[in-house]
């Protein structure tokens, strides 16, 4: 018997029990590898991005922004979701990049991908390391409100390790790109 035999359940029947803006939540039943039948619910998402933007002087990009539902302002890297299923991932990158920090980057290197609840949710985010940056002029969408502040590396891994910076996404694609970096610098 494969992994997939043992593992893979199929689903049965699919009711969309809410369409917003953002999300678009269903319950499915799904049928079990021992062909028991249950009931999951989850929520479909088109997909985000993030970018973790490298200063020449290898200080990081970061962004303060007030999350709704954690009621609270939280550190992070620059991010957005995919305007539509079709958009080229690393095309939204540099859009939100640019929007909200008003730079260009000249190198990119993919992260790969972050899922942020594999439990209950499709959503992929796609991690871009971002150097050769050129600063401009910040795009903001009418209800993004946020700041821009610098931070070295080091710092950053700090608080991260330490619980400061909580966001799933930040943590995950700071601690690849260290690690690249790192690797680079190890076959330079």
């Amino acid at each position: 018997m494969s992994e997939k035999d043992e593992l893979f359940e199929t689903m049965v029947s699919s009711e969309e029990i809410f369409h917003g803006r953002l999300l678009h939540i269903f319950r499915d039943v799904v049928r079990l590898p021992n062909g028991h039948e249950v009931t999951r619910e989850l929520f479909k998402h088109w997909g985000a991005v993030c970018v973790v933007p490298l200063t020449d002087d290898g200080n990081i990009i970061m962004e303060r922004q007030f999350r709704y539902p954690l009621n609270r302002v939280i550190t992070e890297i620059p991010a957005g979701k995919l305007d539509s299923l079709e958009e080229d991932r690393l095309d939204a990158a540099k859009r939100e990049l640019l929007e909200e920090t008003g730079i260009t980057a000249d190198n990119w290197v993919s992260l790969g991908d972050f899922c942020p609840a594999a439990a209950y949710s499709t959503e992929r985010i796609t991690m871009y390391l971002a150097t050769g940056l050129h600063k401009g002029e910040r795009h903001l969408d009418q209800d993004e409100f946020l700041n821009i502040k610098e931070m070295p590396m080091e710092e950053v891994i700090k608080e991260i390790m330490d619980g400061t910076i909580d966001d799933g996404k930040t943590i995950a694609a700071i601690l690849k790109a260290d690690h690249y970096l790192k690797q680079q610098a190890r076959n330079a």
